[in-house]
């Protein structure tokens, strides 16, 4: 028998049960081309799929938190992006210190920017478009005891004295609705003066109350 055919049976004999029929089949081709002197046409494994690149997560884009005021006594009014990237803009809570300033004498103090957060939680709450009036922001001491001698009202130790507390109002929504919004705020003091029409909020105790 011619040894071509020999190498095939033998080949074929020792893959029986281990090869299927046309895995054999392939074999034999193999050899053969290899007898003969030709180039075994080998189809290669077909390339394992590299993963995908691993791509960064990109940050959150934040936006921006805007506040809009009006000094009731000065006229002044500021529109100003207070905290953005991140954190409180200087020359925006600068420029908020001194609208907020104490109008009797011009002193200017520093406010806590937590109160312009409280704002923007109720402006978004009411869906407030006007600006908020601002009855009071910064007290001195010197006005504060003013106003104390005027109305028993008046803390003596008042957080507008420390730059910690805001009285406004809003002119496109009534009151009681300022005062459901910053009470579910759940932060800082709020206190109810419907007669005087203001609400007074603060970065203090959580705590409520009901004046004139």
């Amino acid at each position: 028998m011619h040894r071509r055919k020999l190498l095939q049976m033998g080949l074929g004999v020792l893959g029986a049960g281990l090869l299927p029929a046309a895995d054999a089949r392939a074999d034999d081709d193999i050899i053969g081309a290899i007898l003969e002197g030709k180039q075994p046409n080998i189809t290669p494994p077909p390339l394992a799929l590299s993963p995908p690149p691993l791509v960064a997560a990109r940050p959150a884009v934040t936006q921006a938190r805007w506040v809009h005021l009006h000094n009731v006594h000065t006229g002044e009014k500021l529109e100003a992006a207070y905290w953005e990237n991140g954190g409180y803009v200087p020359d925006a809570v600068q420029a908020l210190n001194k609208v907020l300033r104490d109008y009797r004498n011009d002193q200017v103090h520093p406010m806590n920017p937590g109160l312009y957060d409280i704002l923007d939680q109720i402006r978004a709450k009411t869906e407030s478009k006007s600006p908020f009036q601002v009855i009071s922001g910064y007290r001195s001491p010197a006005t504060n005891k003013l106003l104390r001698e005027r109305s028993g009202e008046v803390a003596k130790h008042s957080l507008h004295m420390d730059g910690k507390a805001m009285d406004i109002y809003l002119e496109d929504v009534a009151l009681e609705h300022i005062r459901a919004a910053a009470l579910d705020l759940g932060r800082g003091g709020v206190g109810y003066y419907p007669e005087s029409n203001f609400v007074h909020v603060d970065v203090g105790p959580v705590r409520q109350w009901k004046g004139t």
